[in-house]
C-alpha cells in the first residue's frame, strides 16, 4: 500500500494549483522523475495541519463504498501504478472528493516548499502504523488477513479493500501527532520504493 499512497499525493502536486478550479485530474504532462525529486524535502517542510490535512482527505474518500473501491483498485497486485493509472484513480472520486484532495495536495507542496523542516521522528510514524495494525487486529474480525492477502480473486481485493479502510479509520481516532507522523513516514517510505519501480 505505501508506494500507492505516495504516488497518488505526490504526483498531484506539480498540477494542483492548475486543478483547483477544475473536476478532472490531468497527469499526461508529468515527468515522475520530477515528482520525486524534491518531493521528500516537501514533505519534510510542510506542516503538520497540512498533512494532517491530507489524510483527512484519503480518510474521507475511503468511507464513501464507490470511492473506496478507486482507491482500493490501486492496492492490487497488479496495479496500474503509471501517472496514467493514479490519473484514473483521482478521477474515480467524486467531484467534492477530487476538489478535497487537490485542495489538501496544494496546501503540502505550497506550504513544504515555503516552510521550515519539522520534526520527525520515522520511528514515531512506525510506531504508530504499528498501533494502529494491532487495534485494527482487536477490533475487526480477519483485519491482519486482509492486509496481507495478495489474492487476486474477488474474496480477496474484498479483503483488502476493507482492511484498509479499517486501518485508515483506525488512524483517524489516533492524535493528530501520532497521526501526521504515521502520514508522513507512509508517504515518504512509499516515495522511495514508488521511485524504485521507475
Amino acid at each position: 500500500m505505501k508506494p500507492v499512497i505516495a504516488a497518488f499525493c505526490l504526483a498531484l502536486i506539480p498540477l494542483a494549483g492548475a486543478h483547483a478550479q477544475s473536476s478532472r485530474v490531468d497527469l499526461s504532462g508529468i515527468d515522475p522523475m520530477q515528482v520525486i525529486a524534491g518531493a521528500n524535502d516537501v514533505l519534510l517542510r510542510a506542516p503538520d495541519a497540512d498533512v494532517d490535512r491530507l489524510f483527512k482527505a484519503v480518510h474521507a474518500a475511503s468511507r464513501n463504498d464507490n470511492e473506496a473501491r478507486g482507491l482500493c483498485a490501486l492496492f492490487e497486485p497488479d496495479a496500474d501504478r503509471s501517472l496514467v493509472g493514479l490519473q484514473r484513480a483521482a478521477n474515480a472520486l467524486g467531484e467534492t472528493s477530487r476538489i478535497r484532495f487537490v485542495e489538501a495536495v496544494t496546501a503540502v507542496a505550497v506550504n513544504g516548499l515555503q516552510g521550515q523542516p519539522q520534526a520527525y521522528d520515522p520511528a514515531v510514524g512506525e510506531q504508530a502504523l504499528k498501533a494502529a495494525t494491532v487495534t485494527g487486529m482487536m477490533l475487526h474480525d480477519g483485519f491482519m488477513l486482509g492486509l496481507s492477502s495478495t489474492g487476486r480473486d474477488s474474496a480477496s481485493r474484498d479483503a483488502r479493500c476493507t482492511a484498509f479502510r479499517q486501518l485508515v479509520d483506525v488512524l483517524d481516532g489516533f492524535s493528530v501527532g501520532e497521526r501526521v507522523a504515521a502520514t508522513r513516514y507512509l508517504l515518504r517510505e512509499g516515495l522511495d520504493r514508488y521511485g524504485g519501480e521507475l
